[in-house]
């Protein structure tokens, strides 16, 4: 009985500690956000559920495209990351995929990206391993635009 009631227990609990964990990231993507528009920083904001990214300027967007974030079983991470490195082009590889000459290659975190995606024309759905696909004249405009350092607020 003893065992029984701990197992419930965990599984009554489980669900309510995960919401507070997604709250506490909402918070603070929208306080990100808030401080970002306040500034006159360059950042980049993605918002998975309209498949969309803006640059922004402060508080002024300018630029908004149509892109491809994860799909279901590599679903793209949410919270607020930099620019660690970009690359002009390279082939990437993963579990699933082996892409050459992937153009315009920005990393925010470990590998995941945003970069040019020539092999679909899906812009709109999440088909990605949880890369955020751009195309490619999208992806250039992008690159050069953002500096290493620039924010970039996944929501």
């Amino acid at each position: 009985m003893l065992l029984a009631g701990t197992v419930v227990s965990a599984s009554i609990c489980n669900p309510i500690s995960s919401q507070v964990w997604a709250n506490s990231d909402n918070n603070k993507i929208a306080t990100a956000i808030q401080t970002l528009k306040q500034s006159e920083q360059r950042w980049i904001q993605i918002n998975l559920s309209k498949q969309n990214l803006t640059a922004w300027e402060g508080n002024k967007p300018v630029y908004a495209i149509t892109i491809s974030s994860g799909k279901g079983s590599t679903p793209t991470r949410i919270g607020t990351f930099k620019i660690q490195t970009k690359q002009k082009k390279s082939r990437m590889r993963g579990r699933g995929y082996d892409v050459p000459n992937v153009p315009h290659i920005m990393y925010y975190q470990g590998g995941y990206a945003i970069h040019g995606a020539y092999w679909h024309n899906k812009f709109g759905t999440p088909v990605s391993h949880g890369c955020i696909n751009l195309a490619p004249n999208h992806a250039k405009w992008i690159f050069e635009w953002a500096d290493i350092g620039t924010p970039v607020v996944i929501q």
